[in-house]
Order: C-alpha cells, then structure tokens, then sequence
C-alpha cells in the first residue's frame, strides 16, 4: 500500500468521524433512501443482462422495477391472510398449549431440575392470553386509526412509500454512473487497493444477499409446505421462522425441528408423530446442501455466522433499522479489509522476523 502523509491520515480520520455524526443524526431520514439503494443494488446485474440483450438502461430498469413490484404484491397477497389466520388460531389456542405444558412438562421438571410452578406462573400466563386473545384481531385497526389521527405520521408513511421507488429508479438507472464517479473521486495512488477491497466485498455481499437470501426464502417454502403436507397446524409460520433464521447454517433446522416437534406433540399427543417432522427438515437440509447453496450461494460468503448476527444486533443497537440494513455492507467491507491486512502481514518483515526469531523454518 501507498504512503500516506500523517495530515492525509489525519483527514481521513476526522471526515470518517464527520460522516459517522451526520450519520447518526439523520439515520431516521436515510431510512428509506438506503432501502431504496438495496433495491437498486440487487436489481444491477439483472438491469445489466437487459442491457447486453440490446435493451435500453432506461426500460431495463423499468422492466425490473415492475418484476419486483409484482413479486412483492403477490407475496404480501399470498402470504398476509394466511398469516394474519395463524396468528389469530395461534393466540387462540394457547391457552390449551400451555395448559399442557403445565400438566405434562413442567410435573417432568420439577422432578427432574427442580423448577416448580410458581416460579414458570404458567397458570397466569395462561389467564392474561384467555382475557386479551380476542383483542388481538383489532391491533392493526387501533394502529391504523392511530396513524389516521396523528396526520403528520400518515404523511411521513406515505411520502417513505412514495419515496423508496422513486428514489430506487433513479439510482438504478444511474448506477453505473454512480461508480464510476466515486472511481474517478478516489486518489490516484489508493485507487488500486481501494478497487480491490471493493470488488471482493461486492463478491461477498452479492452472494450473501441474492444467494442467501433466496435460499432462506426457498427453505421457508420447503419447510412451510412440507409442514402442511403431514398435518401440522401453524405449518406456514414455522417454515417461514425455520426460513428466516436459516442464514446461520443449521441453525434454521434446529429451530425449526425444535418448534414443529414441540408443536406436534401438543396437537397429536403421540411421540410418533416426530417423525414426519425429522423427515421434513432432514428433506430440507438435504436439498439445502446439494443444490440450493452450491447453486445460489457457493463458497464465497466467507462471512462467519456468528459476524453477521453479531453485525446485524449492533447495527441495529447503534442506529435502528438503518443501522441494521447497513450491517451486512459495513460487514463484509471490514471483513474483506481484515483478510488484506492478514495477508499483508503474513508478507511482512514483521512476521518473517518473529518465526525467525523462535526457530520457525
């Protein structure tokens, strides 16, 4: 790497910090320009095979605007009335569920660890889900008539949900440009090692987003149908959680096969029925790891587990949801940096003195 003067070092470290405080202090109003710059990340390479296909930027983005918009209207379609109808059967029966925990596992804990009743006050549980169960239905109206009479907030919704597609199509269709110009800002002398931190975290970043993130979708399907298939109540909400926390691998199969047992035993009573369960998160697992993370993902995450859960919760801790949306970029740049700087000093004289110094070969 280039020498760099101490005033340049200087610079440098008071503009990141500048930029950190703006930051910090506007995040609330980046929230739905970054998840607009996401869209328009994720859409780039699809815009871009229009293009070579002899398209212009312009309807090729339109074209993938459109793609997404009729993707995301049939999901919320699809998904949301079989959600809100779970949900409700859920809180419903609860009740039932842990009237039978109290009877069967807890009396098994007592015994065994010596937890006791009063200290799960499962019975109390019980009686605050049977009181308020049936308000739960009317919470999206209260919020709705919240935001109706606070005029101001309704606003603020509309002009983000406005705002996000808007803005979206415009840094799509400029995208190119848009790295080009911060190439051509870069100095000349850091150009090089900048250029390449950024591509390699791009080729991270890219393959944890559109690849992992269409595998977590595609499990959840798998998980979700697959539950339905052998009866299980609550089926799409299990896939969809056993999905979503997928991104940690094996994670997403022990949840689910944690939640899906615990389930079936209080639907079905019978130990058997654990079965079908291993066998629909063992199918999933299976399709998993010989087709869908070879094909989508391959080996070029390099991000560990435990970094991005630890990345996301920061982030969020730090600066809310754009904090959280700004995790996994933040993530695999510092991640991508850290490797260079490894393999940097493995090539230094440092490293080289040091085994030299304890007799290393």
């Amino acid at each position: 790497m280039m020498a760099v003067s101490e005033s340049q070092r200087w610079f440098v470290l008071a503009s990141l910090l500048l930029a950190g405080w703006l930051f910090y202090l506007l995040a609330p109003v980046l929230t739905p320009f970054f998840i607009a710059a996401l869209l328009a990340y994720l859409g780039d390479p699809l815009v871009d095979r229009l293009e070579r296909l002899g398209l212009s930027r312009t309807l090729g983005v339109a074209l993938v605007f459109l793609g997404m918009t009729l993707i995301l209207a049939l999901a919320l379609l699809l998904l949301v009335p079989l959600l809100q109808t779970q949900v409700a059967q859920l809180i419903q029966v609860l009740p039932d569920y842990i009237a039978w925990i109290s009877n069967n596992i807890v009396p098994w804990l007592e015994e065994k660890v010596g937890i006791s009743h009063e200290q799960l006050n499962l019975a109390a549980l019980s009686a605050w889900i049977s009181e308020h169960w049936s308000t739960a239905g009317g919470v999206a109206v209260n919020v709705l008539e919240y935001a109706s009479r606070s005029g101001g907030m309704l606003l603020g919704w509309l002009a983000n949900i406005v705002l996000i597609p808007v803005v979206g199509f415009y840094l799509l269709r400029d995208w190119d440009d848009f790295v080009a110009g911060i190439d051509h800002l870069l100095p000349r002398k850091l150009e090089p090692d900048i250029a390449h931190i950024a591509r390699e975290a791009d080729e991270m970043l890219a393959a944890f987003l559109r690849g992992q993130l269409t595998v977590m979708i595609a499990l959840g399907v798998i998980y979700g149908v697959g539950l339905a298939l052998i009866g299980l109540k609550f089926a799409l909400l299990i896939g969809l959680l056993a999905g979503l926390v997928s991104f940690v691998p094996y994670l997403g199969f022990i949840v689910g096969v944690v939640v899906a047992g615990v389930a079936m035993l209080m639907q079905t009573h019978d130990i058997w029925q654990l079965l079908p369960v291993l066998a629909v998160f063992g199918v999933g697992q299976m399709i998993e790891g010989m087709l869908l993370t070879p094909l989508l993902v391959g080996d070029r995450i390099g991000l560990h587990p435990v970094a991005v859960i630890f990345a996301i919760l920061a982030g969020g801790q730090l600066f809310g949801f754009v904090g959280v949306l700004l995790a996994l970029p933040v993530a695999a740049v510092l991640a991508v940096i850290v490797r260079d700087l490894h393999r940097r000093y493995l090539d230094s004289e440092l490293y080289a003195a040091s085994h030299e110094a304890a007799g290393d070969p």
